[in-house]
């Protein structure tokens, strides 16, 4: 009995036996499976909205909406959309271990910002006894916490530095829109 391999250019390939008086084809499955398919893409948020999920994930993790307003701003620009060169997803630009953490998807909307206000609950009580906690936590929300503690405060990255102010100056802005 004499086995010939043939590859498919377009499907799984064939497999085709050679048997004395006939060919038999037999698909053969090689390929290896396929990655999911990714997320659809979800439109901007209204005002509305975005001041419904974070209102609903501030109450939740008792987390002032305006800094979730103000972090999703710098993060985002309310574009549920948005992926970051390191990977970081959504609006509150979850990277996917800290969304796994939380046990959250990143790319639906509402869960996002409910991990990135859980996550934020967590970087306050952490920096709770320090004098300057709210920039410590905003600093941690950008270059991670190790960051913070290793230089015992905001650590002196240009990226992060800027993106504190950044979050501070909207943080003004929201709190006086009330």
């Amino acid at each position: 009995m004499k086995i010939v391999a043939i590859v498919a250019a377009l499907t799984a390939p064939l497999l085709f036996c050679a048997l004395p008086g006939h060919l038999h084809p037999t698909f053969v499955s090689t390929l290896p499976p396929a990655a999911p398919a990714p997320p659809l893409p979800q439109p901007r948020l209204s005002l509305e909205e975005a001041r419904g999920m974070v209102s609903a994930a501030a109450l939740k993790h008792n987390v002032p909406a305006a800094l979730v307003r103000s972090i999703m701003a710098a993060e985002s620009n309310f574009d549920p959309n948005v992926v970051s060169r390191r990977g970081a997803i959504g609006l509150m630009q979850l990277m996917p271990d800290t969304a796994k953490e939380y046990g959250i998807d990143p790319n639906v909307p509402a869960q996002n910002v409910d991990g990135g206000a859980q996550h934020l609950r967590v970087l306050m009580n952490r920096y709770s006894k320090s004098a300057d906690r709210l920039r410590r936590v905003i600093a941690a929300y950008n270059a991670g916490p190790r960051a913070v503690d290793r230089y015992r405060g905001v650590p002196p990255y240009r990226e992060t530095r800027t993106y504190v102010v950044r979050v501070l100056k909207y943080l003004r802005q929201f709190r006086n829109e009330g």
